[in-house]
């Protein structure tokens, strides 16, 4: 039994990721010129959490999180805009 609750589990996580792709691809075409539909962030799914990160980690990259993926990807959106920005002056 244990080996078709991962078949199970694993089918899950696949059902999940290609709702998610199909979710990036409709805000994609309803927003073309935003940072997501030009960059394409990865998409991943951390517990109840959506990551779209460009770059090879969370550290080092540009980062959006969100309870959906339409709420990453505008964080994405804003976040990516925002390292555009040159730093305020601290003066």
């Amino acid at each position: 039994m244990r080996n078709a609750t991962a078949i199970w589990n694993g089918q899950h996580a696949a059902d999940q990721t290609l709702a998610a792709m199909e979710e990036m691809e409709h805000y994609c075409a309803a927003h073309p010129r935003s940072p997501a539909a030009t960059r394409r962030p990865q998409l991943s799914i951390r517990g109840r959490t959506v990551v779209a990160l460009l770059g090879p980690a969370i550290e080092e990259g540009i980062a959006g999180f969100g309870d959906t993926v339409q709420a990453a990807l505008r964080a994405f959106d804003a976040q990516y805009s925002r390292s555009l920005r040159p730093p305020a002056d601290l003066d």
